[in-house]
């Protein structure tokens, strides 16, 4: 079982940043794949980025490509999404995924482990 803990979201203006991290512990070879999902008020939770860890390549949604970047820090076995150029729609709550995919799955049901979740608000 792998454990994850969210934490960097708040609330922020349009056209700003935030950088999302997620610290993992527990069994390493739980987490091949990590990902971030999101999901806002009346929707479903939805798939923003992933990266394989072992070898760092990575994967995003359309809606988020060239604002959002996600990396790992495999020395702090911590993952982050840097976000910028922030809008409204990205309003939502985010979470950390981990998956045992050779791939980068974006359906939430290749993902067994999942953080508690942390609030982005970007409001003017």
């Amino acid at each position: 079982q792998v454990q994850l803990v969210e934490s960097g979201g708040g609330v922020v203006q349009p056209g700003d940043s935030l950088r999302l991290s997620c610290a993992t512990s527990g069994r390493s070879f739980g987490r091949s794949v990590m990902a971030w999902f999101r999901q806002a008020p009346g929707k479903e939770r939805e798939f923003v980025a992933g990266v394989y860890w072992s070898a760092g390549s990575t994967s995003y949604a359309d809606s988020v490509k060239g604002r959002f970047t996600i990396g790992r820090d495999s020395g702090k076995n911590t993952i982050y999404l840097q976000m910028n150029s922030l809008n409204p729609a990205d309003t939502a709550v985010y979470y950390c995924a981990a998956s045992t995919s050779s791939t980068i799955p974006t359906s939430t049901l290749s993902y067994t482990s999942w953080g508690q979740g942390t609030q982005v608000t970007v409001s003017s």
